[in-house]
């Protein structure tokens, strides 16, 4: 079996696991219903380019440091963010797993450019250590930066990147690959596997590529 089928099995393993669990049996209940719906229905992701202008905003990383958005933590990276919370029980997990693959995948070529970044959704709860605790669970390396902030600067930065919505609890389960350079993003919506992720990091540094060699700016 090759990588790639692979990890959409373990991404698939692990939704039957959040789908089933017994949260899932609490119907109107549970505040996690909608996350759970929506698992059902986007268990393949959708590929579409977007058109992301990343805001300036000033953040806090999971160890407390404030830094630039678009200079410190994107600057000229191909990034992978997703958009998680804490407490989340259904779709943050699965997208911390995925972004966990693409880590392993990536390995050393993770620092100088390329980078994963994950935002929360909820900055009220969701402190510097808070995220520093989320985040060693998964195993995170030192290029993969946590972010929180207060609720206007998260909220204006989840606007600017098409996630926001007024209930937290019931934000979409998206992952943005873009590259800070160029401007080229992308967006999938749903739950995609490890492999397409690389997949696209690989074509947009491909691309980082050939425009250098041509000289287009």
């Amino acid at each position: 079996m090759s990588a790639h089928l692979m990890s959409r099995g373990a991404c698939a393993a692990l939704l039957l696991l959040v789908l089933n669990g017994p949260a899932a049996a609490q119907g109107t209940d549970d505040p996690h219903a909608k996350h759970r719906q929506m698992m059902h229905e986007q268990q393949d992701a959708q590929n579409n380019s977007a058109e992301i202008r990343v805001p300036d905003a000033h953040l806090l990383t999971q160890h407390g440091q404030s830094v630039s958005l678009r200079d410190d933590v994107i600057g000229d990276r191909i990034v992978v963010i997703d958009f998680v919370y804490t407490t989340c029980t259904t779709i943050c997990p699965v997208l911390s797993a995925i972004l966990g693959q693409v880590q392993n995948r990536l390995g050393d070529r993770l620092g100088t450019d390329v980078a994963l970044v994950s935002l929360t959704v909820d900055p009220l709860r969701d402190t510097p250590a808070r995220l520093k605790a989320y985040s060693e669970k998964h195993r995170a390396g030192d290029s993969w930066v946590w972010l929180t902030g207060s609720k206007p600067d998260v909220d204006e930065v989840l606007q600017k990147l098409g996630v926001y919505t007024p209930n937290f609890e019931d934000h979409p389960s998206m992952i943005l690959v873009g590259d800070g350079s160029t401007g080229a993003w992308s967006r999938f919506v749903g739950f995609p596997g490890a492999g397409q992720i690389v997949e696209k990091i690989d074509e947009l540094s491909a691309a980082r590529d050939a425009q250098a060699a041509t000289g287009v700016n």
